[in-house]
């Protein structure tokens, strides 16, 4: 019995609003059952209220709705005997779907939308319109719930040439198959540049894992020669000392054996000072040898461990020869490096829109301010002051000329704008340029960390390591600056209706840079803009 009931089909149970079992289950008069909820709700958002939505039976008043509690616990029953949900019947319309504007009840799925009727029909409705010869005339489109859209007011063109949707729809369907034709081009082209980049990648790292291999081979090379080099001064030292020590141990042995022999000369001489027979005295003086000369100075020189000083001298200098020959070389190997540069940098922008692609909002550093500077707009604007500003003493903050460095460090791809008054000079520099010290070291443009274009109402100049050009381009009060640090690029651009450039640099960087400003004069000032 119970493998009989699981066998049942659920959709004569269910709810024909929600398709699912009733929850709650209520029957209204006609029979017809439902979850209390969805016929409630149902009935409060009709505008003919009371109606059933499967017989369409009409109540009034609206009838009290009371639990079905038989039907009730037939639901829980089911449920306990693992009543599976009945597929869904896929001809009925369900919430995301068009449904048929002429079925009553429970409508079903729409197949078609008319736009002159501005109705949408499911199979059995829309047969009309292929039999009835008017009909035939109307045009069929995939269902749509936004039918109104679709129809122009004959009002709205009025006097206006027009074609037909279907020319219309010929034309821009020729557009589209074009753009999609282009798109579909550059799919192809930037796929075959990412198979090139992944090689790219891939020569990158074999050329990488060959280079530490081959600079692993040659250190291990050195330090094979280090040692046989360590080696070769031990060996000679040790002989060296070898011999020198057995020089001493023969001077040693040839000095005792002297001395043997004069204590010996001594003795007898001792023994005949003790005889008391002058004339045996006398006798036994004359035969005594004379004292043979030392063959050996009694002044021998010790320099107590100082044999191989100069040795020590010479590995000493040895080292900081190699620590001198090590750091210029790894100078060069470090730049080596950092100049292995597969990929191509970004196109120069031609236009200001083009470079608004990149633009940077500069904040100005207070530390590096000096102190007849004062900054105002949220660290954006600098002007040149007649009195002193209390700024807190701090190391970055420049004491000579009154400039300034942003807060930014720069290394990519970046635009700014700067609007300046009377005289100003519009920079970039590097972070370690002078704080302190005479005019080339401090002002911007006049040594070799920092690039500079003087700003003057006349005209412009460009500096860089005090080589200082006069540039003729139209003067306007905002200047556009554009780095891109991995190529080199830094141009400036007077910006006002147009944009027009005033002067490019290529060069080569080799620290992150900063945006800087040095207003000349009381009453010049700049102020940066994020280009918009």
């Amino acid at each position: 019995m119970e493998q009989k009931g699981a066998q049942m089909n659920q959709d004569p149970f269910s709810c024909s609003i929600c398709l699912d079992l009733p929850k709650d289950p209520v029957t209204i008069p006609c029979g017809h059952s439902y979850c209390m909820n969805c016929i409630t709700t149902h009935w409060d958002e009709e505008e003919k209220s009371n109606r059933c939505p499967q017989c369409e039976q009409t109540f009034s008043p609206r009838p009290v709705l009371e639990k079905n509690t038989m039907l009730a616990a037939l639901v829980e029953q089911l449920k306990k005997t693992g009543l599976q949900a009945a597929p869904a019947d896929h001809r009925y319309a369900g919430p995301e779907d068009v449904a048929c504007d002429f079925c009553t009840g429970r409508k079903l799925k729409a197949i078609k939308s008319c736009l002159v009727c501005l109705v949408s029909y499911c199979e059995k409705h829309l047969q009309p319109h292929y039999e009835v010869a008017p009909l035939k005339k109307h045009r069929l489109v995939e269902p749509s719930k936004n039918l109104q859209e679709n129809i122009c007011s004959v009002d709205e063109h009025k006097g206006h040439d027009t074609v037909s949707a279907a020319a219309e729809r010929t034309e821009r369907q020729r557009e589209l198959e074009e753009r999609r034709g282009n798109i579909q081009q550059r799919i192809q082209d930037r796929e075959k540049d990412v198979k090139l980049l992944q090689q790219e990648v891939e020569a990158i790292n074999h050329s990488a894992d060959k280079t530490v291999e081959v600079s692993e081979k040659i250190f291990t090379e050195l330090i094979r020669l280090l040692q046989e080099r360590s080696s070769d001064v031990k060996q000679q030292i040790r002989s060296q000392q070898e011999t020198e020590v057995s020089r001493v141990k023969d001077v040693q042995e040839k000095l005792e054996q002297e001395i043997t022999e004069l204590k010996r000369k001594d003795a007898e001489l001792e023994q005949l000072s003790h005889t008391e027979d002058h004339n045996q005295f006398l006798l036994n003086y004359p035969s005594l040898p004379a004292l043979s000369e030392s063959t050996h100075s009694s002044s021998i020189n010790i320099r107590p461990l100082r044999h191989f000083e100069d040795v020590t001298a010479a590995v000493s200098e040895l080292i900081d020869e190699l620590q001198n020959v090590l750091r210029d070389s790894w100078t060069n190997i470090s730049l080596k490096i950092t100049e292995v540069d597969v990929l191509l940098s970004e196109p120069e922008p031609k236009t200001r829109a083009g470079f608004l692609n990149y633009s940077y909002e500069i904040t100005l550093d207070p530390n590096t301010a000096h102190s007849y500077l004062l900054l105002s707009e949220r660290n954006r604007k600098v002007t040149h002051v007649p009195h002193c500003q209390s700024y807190p003493s701090h190391p970055d903050r420049f004491t000579n000329y009154t400039r300034i460095l942003s807060k930014e460090s720069l290394t990519g791809l970046c635009y700014w704008e700067v609007e300046w008054r009377r005289k100003v000079f519009v920079a970039v520099a590097y972070k370690n340029i002078s704080r302190a010290g005479n005019h080339n070291e401090c002002v911007f443009g006049c040594n070799d960390k920092s690039w500079a274009l003087e700003c003057h109402s006349t005209s412009f100049k460009f500096g860089h390591n005090n080589i200082w050009t006069s540039i003729s381009a139209p003067v306007s009060s905002r200047v556009g600056v554009y780095l891109d640090h991995r190529a080199g690029i830094l141009s400036f651009h007077s910006v006002s209706e147009s944009m027009t450039l005033i002067h490019r640099v290529q060069t080569r960087f080799t620290e992150p840079l900063h945006a800087g400003v040095l207003p000349w004069n009381r009453g010049d000032s700049a102020e940066f803009h994020k280009p918009n």
